[in-house]
């Protein structure tokens, strides 16, 4: 009797132990943080840094790259604890407004982490190498077509671009365009950023505004330009951020900085 009764408690002791384990595994798996958004925000740090970063905030992260405005409209309905975005936070919500007017946009706070450049592509057989803003942006409104009209081929001009709420489009409108859209016929938007480097491989014509990261891994030749279009890399919270979220900004920060 005695013995079952030891027995009896180490198997109560067994099943509290483990019944506190789950509980801890559960609570860790509550605390992960959800980030969505920028693919390019996730190339340029998340894809290369992440255990870094959750090391160092000590928090485990779910990155879920989508698209800055996908990312946003997570936050704002609560499927994410962090947007990443690649463009300015205005710009971001000037267009989502147009589409979810209403929402508390006001809350929303930017966290700074790093800029990085656009690329601006062009098909390897395209000769030319440099080319001014100017020239660029008439390009995209379709005021240039061909490219002999800046020294190349006799060829048409084929604009890429990624729709749907990419950050390298939203940059190329706000800071090329002021706020305008591409214009012409010969205007190619596709689905993600590996498309685009994929059409600007095979479209003799093309150029594209694309992520550096995916320009140097196709080894895509670039216009050079008098300054860079830079993209502002950012992590997006409602309201003032938790001492975990906040765990996480600086430790990105610190991870951009070790680039």
């Amino acid at each position: 009797m005695r013995h079952l009764s030891k027995r009896l408690c180490e198997l109560m002791i067994v099943a509290m132990l483990a019944s506190a384990g789950i509980a801890a595994a559960s609570q860790a798996v509550a605390e992960a943080l959800i980030i969505q958004g920028s693919t390019t925000f996730n190339r340029r740090l998340m894809e290369p840094h992440k255990d870094t970063i959750e090391a160092d905030a000590k928090q485990e992260l779910t990155v879920i790259p989508n698209k800055s405005m996908p990312g946003l409209i997570a936050l704002m309905e609560g499927r994410a604890h962090m947007a990443m975005i690649s463009a300015s936070l205005k710009s971001e919500v000037d267009a989502l407004e147009k589409i979810m007017p209403g929402l508390a946009y006001d809350r929303l706070q930017a966290h700074e982490i790093m800029t990085t450049r656009v690329a601006v592509v062009i098909h390897p057989s395209n000769p030319l190498r440099a080319a001014s803003l100017n020239q660029v942006r008439s390009i995209v409104l379709g005021e240039i077509t061909n490219w002999s009209v800046l020294g190349g081929k006799d060829q048409v001009i084929r604009v890429v671009l990624v729709g749907g709420g990419g950050g390298v489009t939203t940059v190329m409108e706000t800071e090329l365009l002021a706020g305008q859209s591409a214009k012409g016929p010969h205007v190619i938007y596709v689905k993600t950023p590996v498309q685009l480097v994929q059409v600007v491989e095979q479209e003799p014509g093309a150029i594209g505004f694309a992520q550096l990261a995916l320009a140097k891994q196709k080894e895509l030749p670039e216009l050079a330009t008098e300054r860079p279009i830079e993209q502002t890399l950012s992590l997006i919270t409602i309201g003032d951020p938790t001492p975990a979220m906040n765990a996480v900004i600086n430790a990105a920060r610190q991870a951009a900085l070790a680039r």
